[in-house]
């Protein structure tokens, strides 16, 4: 008797969970592709949490971009692909031309952060190194996710080029060596973040009914009193910076969940280093609600998406074949602003603090200090590697070919030149 008392309540837990902190994410009757690749294992070590979907749109195509979905579960479930938004965010990207993929992760009782995150950047760098085979453009690859989701997402999003977290006396690694793709980057060109904590700090906290504590105690490994650097490492308003890609965010005013100031907090931070972002508020939504999913907020998420591609198409531009000197190796380039309005936050000889050039196989910059961003372009125009890097960067890796090279400086100076790799 006490058996079926305990499993009553266990199935109440688990239909009470789906409700409300996993949200409305079951169901796929509403998807339509022309191909699924299931349980792809893109750690390659057989793991089920490492396991992940893959979706191509129905229209059929030679690559299609790509949007990778995380799901929602406070971080406490780990084989949940196949309940993530398949029915609203996913289905909404398929039919828009976007592949899909819908990864599993880590839950906090495998492991706790950042093994999250290395997950998902494993995720990148594996679509990355198998783009061919998938049909994935990897000229834009973008995040997206619901609630514990979208909190991985932005993180994934907001610290590209950062190899270590630090707060305090805390530092953490936010890359990993997950996987057999480690010298591809684990960069993204947009994101969509759905009801996401995003400084778990600052979030009201959720209790945990399977255990003691908080979910994110149990994500973080320690409880929030006392801890507040390891808390601070896991949260994507820390690590706003003025590179990040463009970033649009979906919250309910009546989320029951996560409080809406979780969106406003990285939406602010975004604003204030002028990155391009978006806060949709929804009047009335709740956490994983129907009206969270309603066709104008799938809209925007297509139309954000469609903009964030159409606009880095204008500042990596695919290699003429007709025009290109395949003997160059050194450096020719052409100086580019972002805004009218950065020319007059410059110097006079702003053009003399920024040098790119190559030696051998290595691509070398100097000027303005800090980290550049580069993109390297083969010449069908899809993206081979993008990324950051300090000083030197060695090319030695990718195959013969010839290649546009884009370096894109702090002051927001760009510089490309031909790479002849033989």
């Amino acid at each position: 008797m006490n058996k079926i008392i305990a499993a009553s309540c266990l199935a109440v837990a688990v239909a009470a969970f789906a409700q409300g902190f996993g949200g409305q994410q079951s169901g796929n009757d509403k998807m339509e592709y022309s191909e699924k690749f299931a349980d792809v294992n893109y750690a390659g070590d057989g793991m089920r949490f490492h396991n992940m979907d893959i979706y191509l749109p129905k229209e059929k195509k030679d690559s299609y971009p790509v949007v990778i979905h995380t799901y929602g579960s406070a971080w406490s479930m780990n084989n949940y692909k196949g309940s993530a938004d398949l029915n609203t965010i996913c289905a909404a990207l398929l039919k828009a031309g976007y592949a899909v993929v819908t990864p599993n992760h880590r839950s906090a009782s495998d492991a706790i952060y950042p093994a999250q995150l290395h997950d998902l950047k494993a995720v990148v760098r594996f679509i990355r190194g198998n783009a061919a085979k998938y049909k994935i453009d990897t000229s834009f690859i973008a995040m997206s996710g619901f609630s514990s989701g979208g909190h991985l997402s932005s993180l994934v999003a907001t610290t590209c080029g950062l190899k270590e977290g630090k707060s305090g006396s805390v530092t953490v690694d936010l890359v990993g060596s997950l996987g057999e793709f480690t010298k591809f980057s684990s960069c993204i060109d947009a994101a969509s973040l759905w009801s996401p904590p995003t400084d778990i700090y600052t979030m009201n906290p959720i209790n945990n009914f399977m255990g003691s504590g908080t979910y994110e105690g149990a994500f973080i490994g320690a409880e929030r009193e006392g801890n507040k650097d390891k808390w601070m490492v896991a949260s994507s308003p820390y690590y706003a910076s003025e590179d990040d890609p463009p970033i649009i965010l979906f919250h309910g005013t009546s989320d029951q969940i996560v409080n809406k100031e979780q969106s406003q907090e990285l939406y602010d931070s975004l604003k204030k280093h002028n990155v391009v972002t978006e806060l949709v508020s929804v009047s009335g939504g709740t956490h994983g609600g129907n009206e969270m999913y309603v066709d104008e907020n799938l809209n925007k998420m297509i139309s954000f998406f469609n903009t964030a591609r159409e606009a880095k198409s204008q500042i990596v531009e695919p290699l003429d074949t007709a025009k290109v000197d395949t003997s160059v190796t050194d450096t020719s380039v052409t100086d580019t602003l972002d805004n009218d309005s950065m020319q007059t936050r410059l110097p006079s000889n702003w053009k003399l603090l920024a040098h790119v050039g190559l030696v051998g196989n290595k691509l070398v910059a100097f000027g303005n200090g800090g980290e550049y961003r580069c993109a390297i372009v083969s010449m069908n125009g899809s993206v081979t590697w993008r990324g950051d890097f300090r000083g030197t960067l060695d090319l030695s890796w990718l195959p013969s070919g010839t290649y546009a090279v884009v370096v894109t400086f702090p002051s927001g100076i760009q510089k490309r030149l031909k790479f002849a790799k033989k």
